[in-house]
């Protein structure tokens, strides 16, 4: 499968393809799309909540839910954060999937 790249509009296929659909689906409220009101995820209701363990967990099930119901390429093997000491109140998922003929791949989407 192939598209076009969000920020240049040259063509992208294979692993950049699904990074930039996981991305896109990670980032879009629900609710927001235009005749698909149901694409992707409840992650942006989260931001601006505390970084506490409570609510990177309910990340954690916002972006395996929202990837697996969207995203029928890949299935995830691991979502964890990262968060940088320098800027507080920002995290990244980093989230580590593989495509169903075994290729690894890993995404990071931002979280703040």
């Amino acid at each position: 499968m192939a598209g076009m790249h969000t920020s240049n509009g040259h063509l992208v296929s294979g692993l950049a393809h699904i990074q930039q659909s996981i991305r896109d689906i990670l980032t879009t409220p629900i609710g927001t799309r235009v005749m698909r009101r149901e694409y992707g995820s409840l992650l942006p209701e989260l931001i601006d909540q505390p970084l506490n363990d409570t609510t990177l967990l309910q990340a954690y099930a916002a972006s395996v839910m929202a990837i697996t119901r969207w995203e029928p390429r890949v299935r995830v093997l691991r979502v964890n954060r990262q968060v940088d000491a320098s800027q507080h109140g920002r995290a990244m998922l980093e989230i580590d999937a593989q495509t169903h003929d075994g290729q690894r791949f890993h995404v990071e989407v931002p979280f703040t």
